[in-house]
């Protein structure tokens, strides 16, 4: 599976229920469930977390929100996935959901001792997703230079 869309209702299972907005850290954790699965889903097996990076957050997500967290393959390096995780919300009640934030993710295949272990090869074909794994490919090389 190259991509998979989680949706659900924004809720606060860990701050007050009247608070207006789902905190950042929230969302970030649904960034990382969603790429966590697409990326475990094509190694077939568990991944870690390498990197989560350029999330802007352009709006917030109320409670009551409908929420869809898409992750998709970029491309892949061995042991390594590179995926963009976008999210979007909206009224459950219909209408247009809104981009919230876009990011980039990179995710290694792990063995049973958590050692990192070869996955098959994904590249992209289509025009479109040849510029996303361009972009993606650009912004990890470019986090790596700043470290």
């Amino acid at each position: 599976m190259q991509s998979i869309t989680l949706r659900f209702l924004a809720s606060h299972p860990t701050t007050s229920p009247s608070a207006a907005r789902i905190p950042g850290g929230t969302v970030l954790r649904w960034v990382d469930e969603a790429g966590f699965a697409c990326a475990s889903a094509w190694a077939r097996g568990p991944c870690v977390t390498q990197f989560v990076g350029s999330a802007a957050f352009l709006q917030p997500i109320r409670p009551g929100d409908l929420v869809e967290v898409h992750a998709r393959l970029a491309y892949t390096q061995d042991a390594t996935l590179n995926l963009v995780v976008d999210v979007r919300s909206g009224s459950v009640q219909g209408g247009a959901l809104h981009d919230v934030v876009h990011c980039v993710a990179a995710y290694t295949a792990v063995d049973a001792e958590e050692r990192p272990r070869s996955v098959d090869r994904w590249m992209p074909d289509t025009p479109g997703d040849i510029a996303l794994a361009q972009r993606v490919q650009a912004h990890l090389e470019a986090a790596r230079a700043a470290q």
